[in-house]
């Protein structure tokens, strides 16, 4: 007797949340190679400042001087009169501290990407039952990442092989022998891209062009005659802690399964078959694999990528491959460390690891020996130097590095301790400076206001970021090894994130924001030939780093050291600080402070301007008032007629913030009955809610009525 079968089948694939990812501009191994090793080009110098006594006496008027040149380097170096010399107040025996674990090539963008990649062609493998390993070829790993993209570029496996460019593909991986190399990349690629390039191409179609409804196989059985099978039963079993006979094989293989009834009488046994989903035929069923994941069963030769063996390791379907391999990857971020250190625990491990890397006493390590290693090891994909960084240590919990009044208990007869108390290099006081604008900010806001810390060790890095509000930043070092700066000048901030954006979509495409996690470097050199000005400079003891408004810059410590970093903002800032608020609408970027409620504040205390600051906040304030009025006005003819005065400023930061864009209002916003709690600016009030106009509020802080208006 036979049992007839009606087979509908297609294969179940979950469709992406997101769309697919634009390709990122390639850059060619080769660029960063000379005679097949690697290369890191040093930037030229930033300009370096000398001050006399009489000019180091007011920071702000000093930088103000050297602006004009400096700010075009986005950095600067400041090197104090020899006989300024700020005692160290940190209590050593007390601090203590937590610092972060940085994986380094895993912070360069192009590397991180490439792990991406390879973690992928890895996956792949392993959910098909098959082990992956990097080959390596020229004593260095093959960088399968940049071999797929070359034979990409090329025109595909099949058109490299047919006009024969593997000696040219051998060339743009760097390779020196090309001949004998080019033989040896094209079996890699053949044994472990070109599979993963097929299924790659296939499914992406499958996915992104032609999703294929989410359904599954529908097996209906017709028993015309009742039959009882004597055929024997056999299932391999997938997973080995399934099972303790060491026999069985890790794949499944779809032979027959059998059923029996619970029921005592009549006894009904009956054997269902496996069928592959593809075909929808139970023949050759040897060739039958059953997926780990799912159990469907598919013939090995109805597979997007046929096989002609059984898989050694578990095995999974195309379509759980598919959904695998879609999976977004986790969002970047550094580790803490799972321990405390104190000054002299870390000092001891920074300066025996750098010793043992590089095999000589730390203090005869060359500069430019750390640099050049420094950007090897990020650019390798098989690195896995790790380092530890004590990064934006709070000065409110662990006390300053520069003497302060709080510090001061036991010293107040010390005039020479007392001096630096109140000297405005301390970097406690230059935020609050009387050319300082950021004195009218009445919030201790850690970071900006108040000084962070930083205790470094050889390769801890600082990745690629511009202050908060476009701010001025000032850094500088108590004592320890250099630290290496590069920076981009404010002018270039948007080409630089051009680049950025280019050289790794694939990273903003998961993590938009990723340039404000200060989690990602680039390779100042891929920057420089993309017409990026970079500039660098080795911060030494008892130097200053300035960096200036929307200047983008990055570095590393050269080796165990001590720095103190703080923002302020004189009064040239307070332009571009509105055009930086502006810019973090656009991106729904929280605000640090309202910038519109700095203005305010600096309105009620102008008395103490200079002419110039004044000159600038009056600019600022027009600037304001012309946005309201039009704004105001569109508010009018949409029909919003109702008003209410606020002070918004004695509301929760998190309570008056636009609800589309995350500005922080102050002078006004618009709120609906539907909703009393929600808020929008007046460039998004038509986006809070679908209510019609007479059901909104117009909230002000500042009236159309006040002078101002």
């Amino acid at each position: 007797m036979s049992v007839k079968r009606e087979i509908t089948s297609e294969i179940e694939i979950d469709e992406p949340n997101q769309k697919e990812c634009p390709e990122g501009k390639f850059i060619d191994p080769v660029s960063l190679m000379e005679n097949g090793k690697f290369i890191f080009n040093v930037p030229p110098e930033a300009p370096v400042f000398e001050p006399t006594a009489e000019e180091f006496k007011d920071p702000l008027q000093y930088i103000s001087k050297i602006r004009s040149v400096a700010q075009k380097h986005g950095i600067c170096k400041i090197r104090p009169p020899p006989n300024w010399n700020p005692p160290f107040s940190i209590d050593v025996d007390k601090f203590k501290f937590t610092p972060t674990i940085q994986k380094l090539n895993e912070q360069d963008a192009i590397t991180r990407v490439k792990l991406n990649f390879l973690e992928k062609v890895a996956k792949y493998w392993h959910l098909q039952g098959i082990s992956f390993k990097l080959p390596v070829l020229e004593q260095r790993v093959v960088d399968l990442y940049s071999l797929y993209k070359i034979v990409e570029f090329e025109g595909g496996f099949g058109e490299v092989c047919s006009k024969k460019k593997w000696e040219k593909v051998a060339s743009r991986m760097g390779y020196v022998c090309k001949k004998s190399s080019s033989t040896v990349l094209k079996s890699h690629y053949q044994k472990w891209l070109n599979p993963f390039s097929f299924f790659h191409a296939t499914t992406k179609d499958e996915i992104y062009n032609k999703p294929i409804a989410k359904k599954r196989k529908v097996l209906n059985i017709k028993e015309e005659n009742s039959c009882v099978s004597n055929l024997t039963t056999k299932k391999i079993k997938l997973n080995p802690d399934d099972d303790n006979d060491s026999d069985d094989t890790k794949c499944k293989i779809g032979h027959l399964k059998s059923r029996k009834s619970t029921r005592s009488k009549p006894a009904v046994n009956y054997t269902e078959k496996y069928c592959c989903q593809k075909c929808g035929r139970d023949k050759s069923e040897k060739t039958i694999l059953i997926c780990h994941e799912c159990d469907s069963s598919f013939h090995m030769q109805c597979l997007i990528i046929p096989l002609t063996t059984v898989p050694k390791g578990t095995w999974r379907c195309d379509k759980c491959v598919i959904n695998e391999l879609n999976k977004p990857s986790d969002a970047f971020g550094f580790e803490p460390a799972q321990r405390q250190y104190t000054l002299q625990q870390f000092g001891e491990m920074a300066d025996k690891f750098k010793s043992k890397y590089f095999n000589m006493p730390v203090h005869l390590v060359p500069t430019d020996k750390v640099e050049q290693e420094y950007w090897k090891i990020v650019s390798s994909i098989d690195s896995t130097v790790k380092a530890e960084y004590g990064a934006d240590i709070h000065t409110v919990d662990h006390g300053s590095g520069f003497p302060t009044g709080l510090a001061l208990s036991g010293n107040e007869d010390n005039t020479f301790y007392k001096s630096y108390v109140e000297d405005h290099w301390n970097l406690n006081n230059l935020p609050i400076l009387k050319d300082s604008v950021f004195r009218f900010i009445n919030a201790d806001l850690s970071g900006l206001k108040v000084p962070w810390m930083y205790v470094g060790m050889c390769f801890s890095t600082f990745c690629w970021h511009n202050e908060d509000h476009w701010s001025y930043s000032i850094n500088y070092s108590h004592w320890g090894e250099p630290k290496t700066w590069y920076g981009i000048p404010g002018a270039s901030a948007e080409a630089f994130e051009e680049v950025m954006k280019e050289t790794a979509p694939e990273l903003f495409h998961s993590q938009p924001d990723l340039l404000h996690q200060l989690v990602t470097i680039l390779n100042p050199n891929i920057l420089m030939k993309a017409n990026i000005p970079v500039y660098r400079t080795d911060q030494n003891a008892g130097e200053f780093v300035v960096t200036f408004p929307r200047a983008y810059h990055a570095g590393f410590n050269q080796g165990f050291n001590f720095a103190e970093s703080v923002n302020f903002a004189p009064a040239d800032w307070i332009s571009i600080g509105r055009e930086c608020v502006n810019y973090y609408s656009s991106i729904k970027r929280v605000c640090v402070f309202s910038h519109d409620e700095l203005l305010f504040k600096i309105l009620k205390s102008c008395d103490g301007l200079t002419p110039k600051a004044a000159a600038l906040v009056y600019a600022d304030l027009k600037e304001m008032v012309k946005f309201e009025r039009v704004h105001r006005k569109a508010l009018s003819d949409w029909g919003i007629n109702q008003q209410l005065f606020v002070k918004f400023e004695h509301q929760e930061e998190d309570l008056r913030q636009c609800k589309i864009c995350n500005t922080t209002l102050f002078i006004s916003a618009v709120s609906c009955k539907c909703d009393q709690k929600r808020l929008a600016c007046l460039r998004h009030f038509k986006q809070l809610c679908d209510c019609p106009a007479q059901m909104h509020l117009f909230k002000y802080r500042i009236g159309s009525n006040d002078e101002s208006f």
